[in-house]
């Protein structure tokens, strides 16, 4: 039977669902986690009589056919980049991204690497790295003997040198953009590439237009919410039972027919 094909493929498309859901439950503490969504599209249908040809017999053109879908599959998984909540931290070198924008890393090949996770400290050299110790790029090296480093809503990084009175410009981070942020490649750790889908970066200084601003201080929560996670469980579940009742209805269905066979 068909259905019990097209009824498996709907079974499987929500476990993937529940999977999606289940990875963005486990990273709602994630700093800069975007909520994944799963997307379906349906399969090739099977054409049982067309319409829009003339009917045996006479000129009568059939206005309706008969076409019968064979299933669903998995058509993407979108990252939704809507605005993550603000976390006070106070740490000096939180940065959080109020608005489109991405920090630029020196990945682990000296690749350029993207993230919103502005959780930044410094190395044994001063210099501002990620959690994973990948370098901020551009660089910025707070010298050691140095005190109130601030970093402005557009970038500038400054800081008190020797007791001055004069404070002194250590550097300007800017913030990358894209065509696409979804078509970007997860990497994990925070981390994303470039690919020909999410078009190449636009790097600029924060605030120019089209660009978001830095916060210093503050750190951009997940932009998971619990609730509607569990309210599309709850749906992805349901919807897996129904399909399973499809598959369970055929079994019985085919025990009938068997069974009326013999006798």
């Amino acid at each position: 039977m068909r259905a019990l094909a097209i009824a498996a493929t709907g079974m499987s498309a929500q476990q993937t669902n529940v999977e999606v859901i289940a990875n963005n439950l486990a990273n709602i503490n994630t700093t800069g986690f975007k909520r994944g969504k799963a997307e379906f599209s349906d399969l090739m249908y099977e054409a049982e009589r067309l319409q829009g040809v003339s009917n045996r017999g006479s000129g009568n053109t059939i206005p309706e056919g008969a076409q019968l879908g064979l299933g669903v599959r998995m058509a993407a998984i979108r990252n939704l980049q809507t605005q993550g909540s603000f976390t006070n931290t106070g740490n000096t070198f939180d940065l959080g991204i109020q608005g489109r924008g991405w920090f630029q890393l020196t990945g682990p090949n000296g690749d350029t690497v993207y993230t919103r996770a502005g959780a930044f400290n410094t190395n044994a050299s001063g210099q501002l790295v990620s959690l994973d110790g990948y370098a901020v790029s551009p660089s910025i090296i707070v010298p050691p003997n140095s005190t109130n480093v601030t970093i402005s809503s557009t970038g500038i990084v400054t800081c008190t040198v020797n007791g001055a009175t004069t404070p002194t410009q250590l550097g300007q981070l800017t913030l990358a953009n894209f065509a696409n942020e979804t078509g970007l490649d997860h990497l994990g750790s925070n981390m994303f590439r470039e690919t020909a889908a999410s078009g190449t970066a636009v790097v600029g200084v924060p605030g120019d237009p089209s660009i978001g601003t830095i916060s210093q201080g503050y750190l951009e929560a997940s932009n998971v919410d619990p609730v509607k996670e569990i309210s599309d469980l709850i749906s992805a579940q349901r919807a897996y039972e129904m399909n399973s009742k499809v598959i369970q209805a055929c079994d019985q269905m085919g025990s009938t027919l068997t069974t009326g066979t013999r006798g």
